[in-house]
């Protein structure tokens, strides 16, 4: 199987429906966020209020080329990977990028008690989630598939999934 990148808004699912489609695929999963943490030993938060997000950018890019195989692996992004235009671009050319689409209002019902969001410290509403959606749609939407997650479980999304993969 060709490595199948999940990107799309935080909230969206990405690591929760990453974990099963590799589990249904036999693929290796990698969350990204979790392998900077590992690799920085500290919070993506700590990250970037202590060295800033344009430092968390440059590490979340060289550790996605680090870890890259373009074989068995599903991938899921950060919110904002997506973003760097080179390492978009190459994902678009070595992966198959899925967008997982998923409302401001479903987002913040899912992560409206997390305070581990970076983007959305001092109270997470609608509103920024609505921003931050719209500063980043267009780079979303380069993904090859875009699946809409809102009243999904996160199976019915692998199986969405499932489903584009064995047409590609």
């Amino acid at each position: 199987m060709q490595t199948v990148v999940l990107t799309g808004m935080m909230g969206s699912g990405k690591t929760t429906t990453g974990q099963i489609l590799a589990n249904c695929t036999g693929a290796e999963f990698i969350d990204l966020d979790l392998m900077i943490e590992k690799n920085q030993n500290c919070t993506i938060s700590e990250i970037f209020a202590t060295k800033g997000e344009s430092y968390f950018r440059k590490i979340e890019s060289k550790i996605l080329m680090d870890i890259f195989n373009r074989q068995n692996q599903v991938i899921s992004l950060g919110g904002g990977t997506f973003e760097n235009t080179s390492t978009r671009n190459f994902l678009l050319k070595n992966s198959i990028v899925i967008y997982l689409e998923t409302s401001p209002e479903t987002i913040f019902e899912r992560i409206k008690n997390d305070t581990s969001r970076p983007l959305l410290a001092n109270g997470v509403t609608i509103e920024k989630i609505q921003k931050i959606i719209a500063k980043r749609k267009q780079n979303y939407e380069t993904a090859l598939y875009k699946i809409s997650t809102d009243n999904k479980s996160p199976n019915q999304v692998v199986e969405k999934i499932l489903g584009v993969l064995k047409n590609d």
